[in-house]
C-alpha cells in the first residue's frame, strides 16, 4: 500500500509541475519571439534503507518525477507588421540586448529609435551590434538580411545575431529573454533578418489547451486515488489502535 500511496504522491506532484510549465506557455502565446517549455519525466527509485530489492520491488518502486522543461527552440511564424524598426530572423540565431544584468539574448525583434539615436528593445534595452550598442542617425532605416544597416544610404551599424549549439543550456529570463552560459556564443551565418516583420511565438494554442486538459484530468483522478489511500491508511490505523 505505501508503494501505491507514494507513486500517486509524487505522480500528482509531476502533473501540477507540469501543468505550471503549460500555464505559462499559454500565458505567453501572444508574447512576441517567445519560446515554448516542454516537459520532461524522469523516473526515481525509492530508496529503501537495508533492502535488496527484487526486480519486482524495484518495478513497484520506480516512481515518474517531473524532471524539469526544455526550451523549443523551433522556428515560430513570420508575419508582416510595416514597421522598418521591426525584425524577425529566418533560421536559429538570436538577437542581442544588453541588460543591467549582463548581455541576453532574444528573438522579438520589436525594436524602436530612442532620441538619442539608440537602437533599443520594448523594455528600453540597448540592441548590440559586434562592437556594442548600436546608434543611428536621423533617416530611412533599412536592414539587410546579414544585420547590416543603411540609413539614408549609408552604412550606420549592423545587428549582432548570435547563435549556439545544440547542447548548449540556454534559461529563460522574463518572457523573451535567454541567458547563455559564458563563452557559447557563436557567429550566426545560417539565418537571415526580415525587415518589417516579427516572429510569433512558437506555440499551437490548441494543443497546448488539450494538454493541460489532459493534465488536469490526470491530477484528479490521482488526488482521488491519494484520498482512497489515504482513508485505508486512516481505517488499519484505528483497528491497530482499537487492538492495542
Amino acid at each position: 500500500m505505501n508503494s501505491g500511496y507514494y507513486a500517486a504522491f509524487t505522480g500528482l506532484v509531476a502533473r501540477l509541475g507540469a501543468l505550471d510549465v503549460i500555464a505559462n506557455n499559454l500565458a505567453n502565446v501572444s508574447t512576441t519571439g517567445f519560446r515554448g517549455q516542454r516537459e520532461f519525466y524522469s523516473a526515481v527509485t525509492a530508496n529503501l534503507t537495508g533492502q535488496v530489492l527484487s526486480p519486482l520491488n524495484r518495478a513497484i518502486n520506480d516512481f515518474g518525477v517531473l524532471g524539469g522543461s526544455n526550451l523549443d527552440l523551433s522556428q515560430g511564424s513570420l508575419h508582416s507588421t510595416g514597421n522598418n524598426l521591426d525584425l524577425a530572423i529566418a533560421g536559429s540565431a538570436f538577437f542581442a540586448v544588453q541588460t543591467q544584468r549582463g548581455v541576453r539574448y532574444t528573438r522579438n525583434g520589436s525594436f524602436h529609435v530612442t532620441a538619442t539615436g539608440q537602437l533599443v528593445t520594448q523594455d528600453q534595452e540597448p540592441v548590440l551590434g559586434p562592437n556594442g550598442p548600436i546608434i543611428l542617425p536621423p533617416g530611412d532605416v533599412t536592414v539587410g538580411e546579414d544585420g547590416t544597416i543603411m540609413v539614408a544610404g549609408a552604412i550606420a551599424g549592423q545587428v549582432r545575431m548570435a547563435r549556439f549549439s545544440l547542447d548548449t543550456q540556454l534559461l529563460p529570463e522574463g518572457n523573451s529573454n535567454l541567458i547563455a552560459p559564458a563563452g557559447t556564443e557563436q557567429v550566426a551565418t545560417d539565418s537571415k533578418i526580415q525587415q518589417g516583420m516579427l516572429e510569433s511565438a512558437n506555440l499551437n494554442p490548441i494543443q497546448q489547451t488539450v494538454a493541460m486538459m489532459a493534465l488536469q484530468r490526470h491530477a484528479e483522478l490521482l488526488e482521488r486515488t491519494l484520498s482512497v489511500f489515504q482513508n485505508d491508511i486512516d481505517k488499519t490505523a484505528i483497528e491497530d489502535m482499537a487492538r492495542d
